[in-house]
């Protein structure tokens, strides 16, 4: 079991960290080996890395819905990993997992996105449709493992396995064959054998669509694009909203700090639910080492109820605001851009940095190169090769 203390929505651990957590004294260790770091554990030297990284910095310009340019105080992929991490960490303090290993995932595990959000990332799926697709999970782990250029001993980061295992969130059948030919029983393992990842990146996975969820609320109220009334026609916004104005009637005039407290308790009660739905499929499964929890289902969730209500936000969300017609209109140009990025570079090479140019194989530098790029190089970087200003 996880914890001693399984009473509703108690978030206190008990004791030192549960047999289901990975420790980093137990690591399955690095793709090269380097001596123990005197003051700290392999997890924690593990977020140090990536929070150093220069692809974590460009996180800050690039796009989660809207393009950084629209506004100052919309999310961006930096803030909304530091908020997956936020969260992450005060569940895995509950279930006594590693809040430390859980952070480094949550930081890392969009640094492989592309500027424009998901609009970058399908037009340049889209690109590579003849050469593998591609998948910014899959570009993240790239990014940790070859592309920072940090120290003299290797390429990348060097990150302990369960961080990198934990980064890797999906991957298709083709590309785990290809991870395991050049990594036997490495990461893409799991997607083969089809076993489970640590129950610090499963928990990661759910706290990454807890703070999407409420932060893209947020930022759609603000932008004007959905509005409260819309909201309160998907029941799990509806039902603390109108618990909210319940405990404080006053706060009708105050709209803001209404939606404020409207998405925090959203927010705590999805976490409190996942926890005790953890707890209670870790005493139903009878698993008590982190090697049975491996073997066992996904372990680390919703309860039915919370898991029907979260769905409906999402498909509102999708409908309402990522397909909003603005939106829309971003995402086409914004697709535009890689697009003519991608064709630019493929057929005069010389236009990237040497480094990349010099890869014979364009059709992995050249996406490497844009999926680098925040969105704002990006748009300049267009302008300069094709004359026109798009966004």
């Amino acid at each position: 079991m996880l914890l001693s203390d399984s009473s509703p929505g108690s978030v206190q651990a008990v004791g030192p960290l549960s047999p289901l957590a990975c420790d980093p004294a137990q690591t399955r260790g690095r793709r090269f080996a380097e001596a123990a770091a005197p003051t700290r554990n392999a997890y924690q030297r593990d977020r140090d890395r990536i929070v150093h990284s220069t692809a974590f910095r460009r996180l800050v310009y690039k796009t989660q819905v809207f393009l950084n340019h629209e506004g100052d105080l919309f999310r961006t992929r930096l803030t909304h990993s530091l908020e997956v991490a936020q969260l992450g960490r005060s569940i895995a303090r509950a279930l006594g997992l590693n809040e430390d290993l859980v952070e480094a995932i949550a930081l890392a595990h969009d640094l492989g996105h592309t500027p424009f959000g998901h609009a970058g990332q399908d037009a340049l799926n889209e690109c590579m449709r003849e050469h593998g697709g591609f998948e910014h999970n899959l570009q993240s782990l790239r990014v940790v493992d070859q592309l920072e250029e940090r120290y003299p001993a290797f390429d990348g980061l060097n990150l302990s396995f369960e961080t990198r295992e934990g980064v890797l969130k999906h991957c298709s059948r083709a590309n785990a064959e290809h991870l395991e030919r050049a990594e036997p029983g490495g990461v893409g393992r799991r997607f083969i054998d089809r076993t489970q990842p640590s129950l610090e990146a499963q928990l990661c996975n759910l706290a990454d669509a807890i703070a999407y969820n409420a932060h893209d609320i947020d930022d759609g109220v603000r932008s004007g694009l959905i509005s409260i009334e819309q909201l309160l026609q998907v029941e799990l916004f509806a039902h603390y909203h109108r618990q909210t104005l319940d405990e404080y009637p006053d706060l009708s005039e105050k709209p803001r700090r209404l939606l404020y407290e409207t998405i925090r308790r959203m927010l705590s009660d999805q976490v409190y639910d996942v926890i005790d739905t953890t707890r209670q499929a870790v005493a139903q499964a009878g698993v008590r080492t982190l090697v049975e929890a491996r073997l066992a289902g996904p372990l680390v969730a919703f309860s039915a109820g919370m898991k029907t209500r979260s769905s409906e936000l999402q498909k509102f969300l999708f409908a309402q605001l990522y397909r909003h017609p603005q939106v829309m209109h971003t995402t086409v140009q914004a697709q535009q851009v890689v697009r003519e990025l991608f064709a630019a570079y493929v057929s005069q090479p010389a236009e990237m940095p040497a480094d990349f140019a010099a890869n014979a194989n364009l059709h992995r530098s050249v996406p490497d190169y844009i999926a680098g790029m925040t969105d704002r190089f990006a748009l300049r970087e267009h302008e300069r090769l094709t004359g026109r200003k798009l966004l």
